[in-house]
């Protein structure tokens, strides 16, 4: 199965966007994620492979959540059809997440689909200071929570916990997937 790639364009605009609304320059940015100035030039001409890893970085730099860097522009009705949505891969394991809905701003939620596949297990760094994940499996089994304090979930189990801790994603099963609600305090 051919995997859709990162919505480009929209992550470039999205990108130059909240870091002008920042007021911060392209190198301060890089500094405070971690990354090369050159990468993220690529990014905001909405060229390079972002991953799941690099936008979060991202976004704890500019203290926004993740969803707002590949959210689409708004409509009054949005139907997202199984397979479609802006999907980003890890690049530490077979871990895609696709963002369902964003939260209004006085509601600072958004819900994802994650597909998970066994082999690796995806660490995930601390998001903005608040940040809680809220997890209910729909298919197979995962390992999930802080680092910690991993929980195994499966079919119609629900977890959550802080987002803001360093925390992982494990498949237990294959074609595991689950739906994600992450609340931003």
């Amino acid at each position: 199965m051919q995997q859709p790639a990162p919505p480009l364009a929209l992550i470039a605009a999205n990108l130059r966007r909240e870091r002008d609304r920042a007021g911060i320059s392209l190198a301060e940015l890089a500094r405070r994620a971690g990354l090369a100035k050159s990468t993220l030039s690529q990014l905001e001409a909405g060229s390079g492979n972002p991953s799941i890893e690099t936008l979060w970085a991202l976004g704890v730099a500019l203290g926004i959540p993740f969803s707002r860097l590949i959210e689409p522009p708004a409509s009054p009705v949005r139907v997202i059809r199984a397979g479609e949505g802006p999907r980003v891969r890890s690049d530490s394991a077979d871990f895609y997440g696709t963002l369902l809905a964003t939260g209004a701003p006085n509601a600072r939620r958004d819900i994802y689909v994650l597909e998970l596949e066994p082999g690796a297990r995806r660490d995930a760094e601390p998001h903005i200071p608040g940040s809680v994940e809220h997890i209910v499996v729909s298919a197979g089994r995962i390992r999930v929570g802080p680092v910690a304090e991993l929980v195994e979930i499966g079919p119609g189990d629900y977890v959550t916990f802080p987002g803001d801790v360093p925390h992982s994603y494990e498949a237990l099963e294959p074609n595991s997937w689950a739906i994600l609600v992450m609340e931003h305090r």
